[in-house]
């Protein structure tokens, strides 16, 4: 964010005696005055307030641009606009634990994020992945009743029979439901309640699986519908001293488009590109955890370079959107 500096001219020495007696009477006059005026109250602030853009349509949009949100005459908290400020910063909805618990591995794998091809090597991932060896303990993410636990031999879950290998589906809240896929074991029984971090099987690779991990996917509504996934690192609890980011690349009639980008610290440099068009279920086309920070965020779009800076808070979402022509 841009902020005004304010620059002092100097006057010339020959002229400097004149300016400094009419200064004196000016302060002397605004004391005298000052004697009779009220005491002054504080000018109230803006507060920066949760919006829920994740689901949002955008019927129509305007070119970003840097602003700063300031306070309304009426002192009314200001709702951050991603469409005006470079970007907003809300509470999320980080309603799951991560299935995996330290010490073992519970980052996502991040050459095979949601929504991506891994460089076209592979299908359009719908879920997540957390790298660790056979046997590592699966937790569940939240609360739930157990729907599903087995071998996927028929094609429910997926187009594919065999494909998640043995499989845990569990139900939560609010239409939404979690999905273990890969396991070497299976802890748990259809119509079983579960409550969130109690151990509910163990990583494997079993189905179509490269290499031991666990899959893991947040789906809503149908849990069915192999397309009804979300990005499971907007609704994953970030890690320590981690935040998450959801970027919208929208064209001035509010339609996603498709780009690379590079999202780059001090210190990290990121790749990323946005979601493939059959997992544009949310309202943002690209999202990812990162570490608390500040961050560049440059994409080149029909040969014109967007670049935008944010920042990623510890356990909060940073949500952007970049208007491209």
């Amino acid at each position: 964010m841009k902020t005004n500096k304010n620059f002092l001219c100097y006057p010339r020495a020959s002229r400097l005696k004149r300016i400094m007696k009419r200064i004196s009477g000016i302060l002397l006059f605004m004391f005298i005055l000052s004697a009779c005026a009220p005491a002054p109250t504080a000018i109230p602030t803006a507060t920066l307030v949760s919006t829920e853009t994740l689901t949002a349509t955008f019927a129509s949009a305007a070119t970003a641009h840097s602003s700063i949100v300031t306070s309304s005459p009426t002192a009314t908290p200001v709702a951050c606009d991603p469409l005006v400020a470079d970007f907003c910063i809300t509470d999320g909805h980080f309603i799951f634990a991560r299935p995996i618990l330290p010490p073992d591995n519970d980052s996502v794998e991040e050459t095979y994020r949601f929504a991506s091809t891994a460089e076209g090597t592979r299908e359009p991932h719908h879920g997540v992945e957390f790298i660790n060896g056979t046997g590592t303990p699966v937790h569940a993410a939240g609360d739930g009743q157990v729907i599903f636990a087995g071998p996927d031999e028929e094609a429910v879950y997926s187009p594919w029979p065999k494909f998640y290998g043995n499989v845990i589906v569990l139900r939560h809240a609010d239409g939404l439901f979690t999905l273990y896929a890969h396991l070497s074991k299976i802890e748990v029984v259809a119509g079983q309640t579960v409550n969130m971090g109690e151990k509910i099987g163990e990583v494997g690779l079993t189905g179509s699986a490269n290499g031991s991990h666990l899959h893991f996917e947040v789906r809503r509504g149908d849990v069915e519908d192999y397309f009804s996934s979300l990005n499971p690192e907007l609704w994953l609890a970030p890690r320590v001293d981690e935040g998450a980011l959801a970027i919208s690349v929208v064209n001035a009639q509010g339609k996603f488009q498709n780009a690379d980008f590079t999202i780059q610290s001090a210190d990290a440099t990121y790749f990323v590109k946005t979601y493939e068009d059959a997992l544009l279920v949310g309202g943002e086309n690209a999202a990812l955890g990162l570490k608390a920070g500040r961050y560049r965020i440059a994409l080149l779009f029909n040969g014109t370079i967007y670049e935008r800076w944010i920042e990623v808070q510890s356990g909060k979402l940073t949500q952007t959107i970049i208007v491209v022509h």
